[in-house]
Order: structure tokens, then sequence, then C-alpha cells
């Protein structure tokens, strides 16, 4: 029996890289310390596996950046407009990386970054390929040659880890019509094979390639392709060993062409899909010669394992095959999991004892292959009754459940989902109320936490800094920002959000039933980390959360301030949460206590009310047959946390990157007065599908894309915006940023959206408006 992990954190115990690349961006560290950190990482993460006990250490599931990103870069896969770079500047990894991943706007040349959107139903951001008919690929970068044999050298057990050639095609963008991007696979195969040369040449045996597009639901002619592309693997490289990794989903339909693949080793996600086992433990399988990866330890909770649970799925295992075709696993890569629980000196100790983070997961997979093996000593025993004696505890804790909140949920009604009136009375409503401009102006929340404003929190949570003083600091930053939206005539003014560490950990604090860690970071994208809280028990709200600070902001100005939220769902998609219940349950019991919070904005004077769920799409199931069920119970929390509310207050909402054709109807159906969205780098491809659905309801299409340090022009945002105005009414549409601005430094933030309220102007300018 063997062990293996699928990948480890890339950002180090302490955001290590985070701090690297954000010192090399602003030209504080040379390129060789910022590889002398990337490199320092690598070596930790494999000691410390190897130390843990693995068998099999991943490399290559290191990156700067972000490893699709990395795999555009392996194959040659970069869009035409950053080539003059590469001839002009001669400019190299890990710098092209970082221009196709954040823009590049110096030395006169002003590119666009990639468009970048959502790791399947996780919050990790990958950037998305970029394709065209008859594209030819190139073996451009040898990073994963070069870390495979850095890591031998080391004396490491090493396995690459790769995309998988068509998870890379499929994760794809079309950027012309009239083509079938897989149709490319004839044109990349070739890459891909000499990267295989080299690490063969190096004396690879183990090649993981991560396919988690075998979650989704394929067409047979999509299914042909991985046939073909695998089968042309094996004849090529008949000694390389192939691990074929499918994650966060099962097979399902998808699983006889799995199957018949020509490779040693098939990775399966048992703690999304436990009952894929039993379809592929079949007599016929057991004849075959295929070994089995078990992930069992959850690559994307924190949850300790329970042991007899996971021993009882590998028993069965081999039972049908026996041990030596079985390999102990987490369900995916370690990417989504914090580094390491040791950190956590704050935590409730009660609730520590169920928690397990990446290195605490390997430990688990080494200690469940022990058990299975029928190991007996002393220290072993002690573990499984460790794990044994938290689970009861966590079953039996009083910190878990609330009774009054179980009595609330079961009271909701229908009425309680649903507005008084209809959008088409309340916007009449609305629009008499407001007095705002066509065109109308705002942002979507924050504003840039300086390194200031992030000291005097830090200060604040030594006790260096009293609750006097650190509220007054914020008091003068927020009236600021005040004070500068009126300068620049934005309609709708928001006060930036400087009390907040996170749009989701903030409410969390807040809210009874959530856990905070000290250093439980997970990479967002590229530089951007987050430390989602941990929904451990039953949710409510025991006090306000932000009434005060929004109404303070309103009394400094007469124009209208809105209340920022974080929503329902989003706080659910971007926290870890409980599993010893639905997480529709959770997420109900999350809306009431949202929905508490509108009230009393509402109560305070706040107008205009916003409700931000960007996690909404990545929530959904990655099979299409089970959307619906999803799809009911997520519109159902927004409304329940938005209805409580007059025909005059405005009810905003906010989306990230997403493609929305899919699931348009059930946007509609949150009914939400404005949403805005990111469709800036898509160049407003996005708004088609509420073109298509006639979208009845306001849009604020984002015509600045806040992940790059690129300011646009006006005239670039008018011409956007004119994109839209082209398929959307004018009277609906709203002009805003793509996101919010909390990542930025100010001087860009000032620029772009002195740029954009200028082209809101321009706008209104040419259609004859200027109230």
């Amino acid at each position: 029996m063997q062990t293996h992990n699928l990948g480890y954190p890339r950002i180090g115990n302490q955001r290590t890289l985070k701090k690297a690349n954000e010192a090399y961006w602003a030209g504080k560290i040379k390129a060789h310390e910022l590889q002398q950190t990337a490199r320092t990482i690598r070596l930790f993460n494999w000691q410390l596996q190897k130390d843990a006990g693995i068998d099999w250490i991943p490399c290559n599931d290191f990156s700067f950046y972000d490893h699709v990103l990395d795999t555009c870069l392996m194959t040659g896969a970069i869009p035409e407009r950053f080539h003059e770079l590469i001839v002009n500047k001669q400019i190299t990894n890990p710098d092209l990386g970082f221009a196709m991943a954040r823009g590049f706007q110096e030395d006169g040349y002003d590119i666009t970054a990639m468009e970048m959107t959502k790791w399947f139903d996780t919050n990790y951001h990958y950037i998305v390929p970029e394709f065209k008919a008859g594209q030819q690929f190139s073996f451009f970068h040898n990073k994963v040659v070069n870390e495979f044999a850095e890591a031998k050298r080391e004396g490491f057990n090493a396995k690459p880890v790769l995309l998988g050639p068509v998870s890379f095609l499929l994760l794809g963008k079309e950027k012309e019509d009239g083509f079938n991007k897989l149709d490319l696979i004839h044109n990349l195969l070739p890459v891909y094979f000499e990267a295989l040369q080299q690490l063969d040449d190096n004396g690879a045996y183990f090649i993981q390639f991560d396919e988690p597009c075998l979650s989704l639901n394929l067409s047979q002619a999509e299914r042909a392709v991985f046939t073909k592309t695998y089968n042309a693997i094996k004849t090529r490289f008949p000694n390389l060993q192939v691990i074929l990794a499918n994650y966060f989903e099962c097979y399902g339909d998808n699983l006889q062409t799995a199957l018949q693949l020509p490779v040693h080793t098939l990775h399966l996600d048992l703690v999304r899909c436990p009952l894929q086992l039993d379809d592929i433990l079949t007599a016929e399988f057991a004849k075959s010669k295929i070994h089995v990866s078990l992930g069992v330890v959850d690559g994307r909770n924190v949850w300790k394992n329970d042991f007899e649970q996971s021993l009882s799925l590998i028993q069965k295992a081999i039972n049908k095959i026996g041990k030596d075709r079985l390999w102990i696993a987490p369900s995916c890569s370690l990417l989504h999991s914090p580094c390491d629980l040791h950190f956590e000196q704050k935590l409730n100790p009660e609730i520590k004892q169920w928690l397990a983070f990446a290195k605490q997961k390997l430990d688990e997979v080494v200690t469940l292959k022990q058990l299975a093996e029928g190991d007996k000593t002393e220290a072993l025993h002690h573990k499984l009754q460790e794990n044994i004696n938290a689970g009861k505890s966590r079953k039996t804790s009083t910190l878990i459940h609330n009774e009054e909140v179980r009595q609330r949920m079961a009271a909701i009604t229908e009425a309680d989902a649903k507005r008084n009136n209809p959008f088409s009375i309340r916007k009449e409503k609305q629009h008499a109320a407001l007095r705002l401009p066509l065109f109308a102006t705002t942002t979507i929340g924050s504003f840039p936490q300086t390194k200031e404003v992030r000291s005097w929190r830090a200060k604040w949570k030594k006790k260096e800094l009293s609750d006097d003083a650190y509220n007054a600091l914020l008091k003068a930053e927020t009236e600021k920002a005040v004070r500068w939206q009126e300068e620049i005539d934005m309609d709708v003014l928001v006060h930036g959000e400087f009390e907040r560490n996170d749009m989701v950990e903030y409410f969390g604090e807040q809210l009874a039933g959530f856990a905070f860690t000290e250093n439980g970071w997970v990479q967002s994208y590229g530089s951007r980390c987050v430390k989602p809280p941990i929904i451990y028990g039953d949710v409510y709200r025991p006090k306000p959360m932000t009434v005060e600070w929004s109404g303070y902001a309103q009394s400094l100005t007469k124009k209208y301030m809105k209340g920022m939220l974080t929503g329902p769902v989003t706080i659910l998609q971007w926290s870890f949460v409980r599993n010893d219940q639905p997480r529709r349950e959770t997420c109900t019991q999350i809306a009431l206590a949202i929905r508490d919070e509108v009230k009393d904005l509402e109560k305070a004077g706040i107008k205009i009310i916003q409700i931000d769920e960007p996690a909404i799409r990545e929530g959904l199931p990655l099979r299409k047959e089970n959307w619906q069920q999803y799809l009911d119970w997520a519109v159902r929390a927004f409304r329940i946390a938005s209805s409580g509310v007059s025909d005059e207050t405005q009810i905003h909402t906010h989306m990230c990157y997403s493609e929305f054709n899919d699931i348009i109807e059930n946007i509609a159906a949150m009914d939400a007065d404005v949403i805005t969205i990111e469709t800036s780098r898509s160049q407003m491809e996005l708004l088609n599908a509420f073109a298509d659905f006639k979208y009845p309801n306001e849009i604020g299409p984002g015509v600045y894309d806040i992940h790059s340090p690129r300011v646009p022009s006006k005239e670039e945002m008018v011409l956007l915006m004119e994109k839209a105005k082209a398929v959307i009414p004018s009277d609906q549409l709203w002009v805003n940023p793509d996101c919010g601005l909390k990542t930025r430094g100010w001087e860009e933030t000032k620029s772009a959206l002195i740029e954009m309220v200028n082209a809101a102007k321009a706008l209104r300018a040419a259609v004859g408006e200027t109230v």
C-alpha cells in the first residue's frame, strides 16, 4: 500500500510567497531573492512530506501565481498581445507570467491581463487560457523538468504533477468563432511529449496528470479525446506510470472511459463521492491491473478525518483488490487547506481538537495506511483512540446546537422570501425616492487598505491601540474617503470598509457559530490570500454588525451611502463549513442573520443596501443534474436575507467572474434591484446572457479591472459602456468597477475612478441627460 499527496500549499506557513511576490512587484527585492524564496518553500514542503512518511511527493505543484498559468507558459500558449514583451523587452519568467496575470502598463506598453475565473467550485481563481483556431504550441518553459530535477537532486521521491492536456483545453476559452478548442489536442500533445521525454530522461517514474474535467458532464466526443490522448501517451512512453487524478466529484458518466484508459493508478475523491467506490470495485475491475488511489482525507475542509469511516472504505477496497493495488491520499490537492494547525494558539481547545490542516492531513494519510495494514503499535492505537474521542466530543458538544435558531428556522414561511411587490413596481418607487441620474456611478464597496490601515488593525489587535484611538483613526479615514468621492462627483458612495479585515471574516467574527484562526490562510489568486472562518455550530446574530459604521458614513454626506453586506451563500462558500448537517441548513441560518442586519440598516436610514454574492455560481455542483437542488436553496437564502425591507429600499448584489448563461433564470429569481458584475476582462461578453434573457432589473457591468494595476482611460470605459448599451437599455445600466478596491493602491484607484466618473458623464452628455 502506497501513500501520496496530490499537492501542497504553495504560499508558505506565514504567507511567505505572497510577501515575496508583492515585494518583488514593488521593486523592493530582486529576481534572485524571489527565486530563493520559492526554492526555500519548495524544499520545506518536500521535506515536510518526507518526514510525515508520504511515499510519493508531488513536485511542480509550486507556482508563483497559478498552475494553469504555468501550463500556458509550458506549452507556449501565450496570447499574441504579450509577444512584443518577449521580443522587444526580452521579458522572461516569472515576469512574463506576472504580466499575463496582472497586465502590463509601463515603458509605453498598455497590455490587458488574461481573464481569471473560479477553479471548479472552489474559491481559488485560475488564469483562463486563450485559444484560437489552428493555434500552435511549443515547449516554452521547462519549469516541470527543473523542479523534478531539483527534487531528485535533493533526495526526494518525487512525482511530477501536470495539469492534463484535455482539462487544460477544456478550461480555456475560444477567442474566435468557428472552431472547437479540443481540436487543438493534436498540436498540443507534442509539447506534452517533449516535457514527458525530458522527465523520462531525468528518471521520473510516476507522473500525476490532473484531469478534473472528468468530474463534469462530458459529451461522447469529449470522452473520446481523453481516450485518444492517454492511449497516445502510453504508446509513446510505455515505461512512464500515469496517476490520473480527478477530484471534487464522481467520475459519473465518465467512469467507463476512465477505467479503460491505460493508466497505472486512478484517483478517487471519496470525500465528495464515497459511493463511487462501489461503482469501481466490480468483479471485472478486480481482474484488471489498475491501482486505485483512495482520496479519503478531505483536502478542502479543516475537519479531522473520521478514521473509522475511512478505514471502512479502505477495507472494502482491500477485500476486493488487495492491499498492493491501493494508494491512500487526500481527496484533492491540499492547496485549499491552511498549512499547519500548530500555529493556532488562540483557538478554543474544544474546537481545535476537531481540526486538521495540511500538515496534519499528511499525518492522517500515513496513519490510515498504517492502521489499514494492521500495525499494532501503542502509538498508533493512541492516535486511533484520540481520533474516536474527538469525533464523539464534536457530536455531543454544547457549543454546536442552539434551540432558538432551530425554532426560527422551522418558522420560516414563503412570505419571508418575497419582496412586497415585483420589481416593476419597486423600480418606479425607487426612482421617485432616490432620483439618481442615468448611468449612476458607484463602487463595489472596499477602498484600498493601505499599510497604515493594516498597521492600525494589527496594533489594535495586540492592544497597543485603544478602541477609542483605533475608531478615531478609522473614522478619519472613512471621512477622507467620503469627501474624496463627493469631490469627484460619485453618485452613490461607500464608506470604504476600513474597519473590515475580510468580507467574510468580518461578519463571521460577529456571528455566533464561527471560529477564527490566526494563520489559517489559503490562496485565492496570485498573492491574494484569505483566512476563511470556521463554521462549527448554529449561526445567529447577537447584535448589529455594520449599522454603526454605515450610519456614521451616511451622517457625513447628503449623497446616498450604500450599506455593505456579504450574502449568505458567499459566507457559506468562503468559510470552512461544518460537515455534520446539510449545507443548505447552515446557509439558511446565515440568511436569517443577514436579514436582521438589512432591516436594521433600513431603520438607520440607509436607502441602498448591497448584499454581495460573488460566490453563488462557484457553489454549483459540478454535475448539472444536481444544479437545481442547490440553486433552489441558494436563491431562497438570498431572498430571505433581502426581502424584509420596503419597496423604496434598493437592494444591490455583486457577483465575481462567472459565466451566467446557464443560470441566468436563477439570477433573475434572486430579484435584486441592481446587480453588478465583473465584465471588463471579457469586454462585456458576459452581458450577452442578460441581454438574451431580457433581464428586467438593473445592471452595473464592470468597466475597470481591479485585479490589475493597469489604469484604463475614460475613452476605454466609454467604449465598454457603448458595448453594454448595445445589448442592455440605458435606463438599466450603472457604471462601476469590476470588484472591490481593497487590494489596490490609492494612486491607481483615484486615477481610475476619476476616469470612470468622467466616462459616465460623457455617456449622459451623449444622450442629453445632465441630472
